[in-house]
């Protein structure tokens, strides 16, 4: 998470701005259900270029001011972002503080690349700059970790990590190198809660597609391309297999969905260090889609 401009002072009129990446799931295990209705996963996610711009300002009014132009996003408590910045200030004694927070958007909203999750903890860390508090990395990620499952990534400088748990046990693992990512959009939103919904419902039938799938991939290792949300989006979206073969046919070396999707994304190893031209075609097919986004970057 770079900084776009440096803190000048902390008093009224400071302001920081941050680069809040999204992610992809590069493979997404999911393990037994917990007792707080969470599930503890096995995942490894990678941070990508792609990333959300968010200004953090002290202000000389008290309390929180959350701007989202050109997005249909709330700009009150039940914004992510809203509630990072309520939980930063109530930890460190600030809630009397005034903070302006404008989050401009260009990750997709419920995409499955971990938007708002990154924003938050692009929150977390940025207060934490601009206000001078000393945070530790863990002290944010207990912060960090009531808020969501990615969020605690968000706030590690990890380009890619294994997570374990509820996603905030965290190893650094060895970023992608040398090639291109090309996310694809179908345009339609996801919620990530009717997913773990569905799947703890599926998963529990013994009959199910779903289920059989789940038996025959449980010796496979946690860093092959298997994602256990997958059947369930595919299950009612099947355009997304379309995409994702289609992403194939175009050269893609490895294909998958991200989180609880509805984005699936290929990865185009890089020739000669420069833009692929299976790249450049393969955008321009998929283009051509009715509806679909598509969105080029490369990994953190």
């Amino acid at each position: 998470m770079n900084d776009v401009n440096s803190v000048v002072s902390r008093g009224p009129g400071s302001f920081l701005k941050l680069r809040a990446p999204a992610k992809v799931n590069l493979s997404l295990r999911i393990l037994e259900r917990r007792s707080d209705g969470y599930h503890n996963l096995d995942t490894v996610m990678q941070k990508l270029e792609l990333s959300d711009l968010l200004t953090l300002a002290v202000t000389d009014a008290s309390g929180i001011v959350l701007r989202c132009p050109d997005s249909e996003l709330p700009e009150d408590r039940s914004n992510l972002v809203w509630r990072a910045a309520e939980t930063f200030l109530t930890a460190c004694g600030c809630e009397k503080l005034g903070i302006a927070l404008t989050l401009e958007k260009n990750i997709p909203i419920a995409a499955g690349l971990g938007g708002g999750s990154s924003d938050a903890g692009a929150v977390l860390v940025g207060l934490n700059r601009l206000l001078g508090t000393g945070l530790t990395t863990a002290e944010l990620i207990a912060l960090a970790r009531p808020l969501g499952a990615d969020v605690p990534f968000f706030v590690t400088d990890f380009g890619a990590v294994r997570a374990e748990g509820v996603g905030d046990q965290m190893v650094a693992v060895p970023s992608l190198k040398n090639c291109t990512i090309v996310l694809v959009n179908p345009g339609i939103s996801v919620s990530t809660r009717w997913v773990y919904e569905k799947y703890a419902l599926t998963i529990a039938d013994k009959d199910s597609k779903i289920y059989d799938f789940q038996k025959k991939m449980d010796h496979v290792s946690p860093y092959a391309a298997r994602n256990d949300l997958e059947w369930v989006t595919l299950a009612t979206y099947p355009e997304l297999e379309i995409l994702k073969q289609d992403l194939i046919a175009l050269g893609a070396a490895s294909v998958l969905m991200s989180g609880s999707g509805p984005t699936v994304f290929g990865v185009f190893p890089d020739e000669n260090n420069g833009s692929s031209t299976l790249v450049r075609l393969a955008v321009k097919a998929l283009q051509q889609q009715n509806g679909v986004k598509v969105f080029v970057t490369q990994p953190v």
